[in-house]
């Protein structure tokens, strides 16, 4: 039987990792840094990879990684949706190190990889639009050449325009195949796009007569990528479990404070009852995420946890972003308020992976649910 309780190993990880965020991502230099060149916070991410070591906690001891499992890395993820810290940890963390996990981990390519992933040496990303959902078909828009030359392009891929390494799907004469490319190579060039997350990037990935390194073959990838997607949106569940209990701690402690008519506006009882209400999907929220961890960590029930989490948290974060603007009254409607990045946050997570549509018609089959 599942255990969704936080065990005291996660509750200190969330701790330490919170205390990180509260000290180094103030919502004035998240928002300024926003408007700047340089949106990603590189050095907080080798606090966040490499000091704290999160970016190794999906990856086995043996390859440098500490063994953990998806409910460690689904705690960072509450954290990184309470902050909306601006890191790449969904695209390198999550995308490309459980890409790579999922294929032959005793090549020396794939070893040697994964051990800098996990030690935060590498920034990595997947080369697959953010917007693709588990079960998609394998991506056509890269040609591999007989000897592992990558010509095309990719767009909207999270995190790349500050990765180093890139996975890369791409169909070559035997088939679809894994590839790893770096990011220096001749022949890469990243463009990054105009992302409605200002907190977390998209880019172009243009790929011209690249060479790279084979680390799947037609036997493999396809299921090593559809692994990735799938460890992804259920990871991303708890991202949007983090937003949603911002929005809601955030709305009840400015509500606490605002005066109206020499009340407390939190006292007007129809506001009570929208905080009650956005109570009740935060509890929801909470289960799924927690239980399509569990899943991720033990093996079973998988498809239809992932499918579930995504399909009830993703409107859930956005309901209640949506509400901390509005409650927030005038100073929710400002760019120096940050609830419009988690706004932001939550309305491009709904896209991202998967919608809830399609997460829903996903699930249909799974639970034996006619058309």
């Amino acid at each position: 039987m599942s255990d969704l309780l936080y065990s005291e190993v996660e509750e200190d990880l969330r701790a330490s990792v919170r205390d990180l965020f509260s000290d180094r991502v103030e919502p004035a230099s998240l928002i300024s840094r926003t408007e700047t060149a340089e949106p990603y916070d590189l050095a907080l991410w080798r606090t966040l990879a490499a000091d704290l070591g999160t970016a190794g906690l999906a990856v086995p001891e043996a390859l440098g990684g500490h063994g953990a499992s998806a409910r460690e890395v689904a705690v960072v993820l509450e954290e990184l949706g309470r902050s909306v810290a601006p890191v790449p940890y969904l695209g390198s963390a999550v995308l490309a190190t459980s890409a790579l996990l999922a294929t032959d981990t005793s090549q020396p390519e794939v070893a040697e990889r994964l051990g800098k992933l996990a030690a935060g040496a590498l920034v990595g990303a997947l080369a697959v639009p953010l917007s693709t959902a588990p079960g998609a078909e394998f991506p056509s828009t890269v040609t591999a050449t007989a000897d592992g030359t990558l010509s095309g392009q990719v767009r909207s891929v999270v995190d790349a325009s500050v990765a180093e390494l890139i996975v890369v799907p791409a169909v070559g004469p035997d088939g679809p195949g894994l590839y790893t490319v770096d990011a220096a190579s001749a022949g890469v060039t990243v463009t990054e796009a105009v992302s409605l997350d200002l907190t977390r990037r998209i880019a172009d990935v243009t790929l011209e007569n690249v060479a790279a390194k084979r680390v799947a073959g037609s036997s493999t990838a396809a299921s090593a990528l559809d692994t990735a997607l799938v460890t992804a949106a259920g990871l991303l569940a708890s991202e949007q479990l983090g937003i949603a209990e911002w929005a809601l701690n955030e709305t009840v402690r400015y509500l606490k404070e605002r005066y109206q008519f020499g009340r407390q506006v939190g006292s007007f009882q129809s506001l009570k009852h929208r905080l009650a209400n956005l109570y009740t999907d935060l509890v929801n929220a909470r289960a799924t995420a927690r239980y399509a961890a569990d899943c991720l960590a033990s093996g079973d029930d998988i498809a239809i946890a992932v499918a579930v989490a995504q399909a009830r948290n993703s409107p859930i974060a956005v309901h209640a972003a949506e509400e901390a603007v509005q409650l927030h009254g005038g100073i929710g409607m400002t760019w120096e308020h940050p609830a419009h990045l988690y706004l932001k946050r939550a309305k491009s997570d709904e896209i991202a992976l998967g919608t809830p549509g399609r997460h829903r018609a996903a699930l249909a089959p799974l639970i034996d649910l006619p058309a």
